[in-house]
């Protein structure tokens, strides 16, 4: 099955989404999903409420070479960095536009993983900030939610635009 990207501001992308109580087969199935899709953008990762899925799972590859994703199910940083790395970011559910945030450069992140256990990894650079930016999409927030209002509000007069 092919989900398509859901659009913003869609409900589930403005919902937390739901705990996962237990990896399962149909749980496996949908991070074999996710990753084909951030493949295809291509990305660096998705969250499921992307896919208008609302659990809390994600799945983040920032390497060079592809097949490197981690699963995560019911991510949260444990620590974060005090120096602040800047990128550019942005979403499919929301095309065309972009913005540079900061946010720390390395995070400790907590996680239950494709075996169903809790497994935690420390994290730098573009996989710092794509499990952050995966993590916001999992509590219902956008990565623009963390810009100024003017910024927020120019960059979605953008979007609106380009519809």
């Amino acid at each position: 099955m092919s989900r398509a990207f859901v659009p913003w501001p869609s409900a589930v992308l403005r919902t937390p989404a739901a705990e996962v109580e237990e990896i399962t087969d149909e749980i496996g199935a949908l991070w074999d999903e996710m990753i084909s899709a951030m493949d295809a953008m291509p990305g660096v990762g998705l969250a499921a409420p992307q896919l208008g899925v609302g659990l809390r799972l994600a799945v983040v590859d920032a390497s060079d070479k592809r097949g490197q994703a981690i699963c995560m199910a019911n991510p949260s940083i444990l620590h974060a960095s005090v120096e602040l790395r800047a990128h550019q970011e942005a979403s499919p559910n929301l095309p065309g536009v972009a913005a540079v945030l900061k946010r720390p450069r390395a995070v400790t992140v907590r996680f239950m993983n494709d075996q169903g256990m809790w497994d935690r990894k420390e994290l730098v650079g573009l996989w710092a900030t794509s499990v952050q930016h995966q993590i916001d999409h999992l509590n219902g927030r956008m990565y623009f939610d963390r810009l100024s209002r003017v910024k927020r509000d120019m960059l979605l007069k953008k979007a609106a635009k380009l519809r």
